[in-house]
């Protein structure tokens, strides 16, 4: 497998990260990050089954310097910013702490992250980028002014980005699902409709899939209702 490339997935423990790196899994050497110890070790038992390789990586990505002491000098072919965190209440019952939290983790972590690897692909002239935003980046909903405004600055931040690296042969991308079936979702919903995590998976896949003198920038991902097959 030393001929693999390598995808630094974060986010990995559950939900759209762990069906991307299990999905990548098939062609690239997966590094997977999250905080839970005990669920990345079983995906990482869960790639070797089928013959993938898995390094898991136990990272706060709240913390800046965690993040430095894991990825410094890191190899990557490809990186998907995938870690999230949504608190949905209004302004008014949101705390600091709320607030900072999804600060910290769909924002800051982004960039954090992306520095830590983007210069190794620079010097490679190669590399993809593929940042995991939410439709929720592009609208809004009562009760998102802490989550949308951090989805709405993935978006800005993966545009600016793709302009500036693009002249280096590195590439960017941004996927937007609509409702994805995870544990994120409030408990009691009717999640039968939603996408599922797999869904997600298969189009970072496609994206990463085209040639290199192609780019799909960004992907809207929506679920079909009522849901068939």
């Amino acid at each position: 497998m030393a001929d693999r490339p390598t995808a630094i997935v974060t986010g990995a423990s559950r939900g759209i990260g762990r069906a991307v790196a299990l999905r990548l899994a098939q062609e690239h050497r997966v590094v997977a990050i999250a905080r839970d110890k005990p669920r990345l070790e079983q995906l990482a038992a869960e790639i070797a089954s089928f013959g993938g390789e898995c390094r898991p990586l136990v990272v706060d990505l709240a913390q800046p310097a965690a993040i430095h002491r894991a990825l410094a000098g890191a190899h990557a072919d490809v990186l998907v910013n995938n870690a999230g965190v949504i608190i949905k209440k209004p302004l008014t019952e949101m705390t600091p702490d709320e607030w900072q939290a999804m600060i910290d983790v769909n924002v800051n972590a982004l960039f954090h992250v992306t520095r830590e690897v983007l210069p190794g692909m620079i010097a490679a002239q190669q590399g993809h980028i593929v940042n995991i935003a939410s439709i929720a980046g592009r609208s809004a909903f009562a009760g998102g002014t802490g989550y949308v405004a951090t989805k709405h600055a993935v978006l800005g931040f993966s545009e600016s980005l793709m302009l500036e690296v693009r002249e280096f042969g590195v590439k960017v991308s941004v996927v937007m699902p609509g409702s994805v079936a995870t544990d994120m979702i409030v408990p009691g919903t009717d999640s039968t409709w939603m996408l599922r995590p797999e869904d997600v998976a298969r189009v970072v896949a496609g994206i990463l899939d085209n040639p290199p003198w192609a780019l799909t920038y960004q992907v809207e991902v929506r679920a079909s209702n009522p849901r068939k097959g």
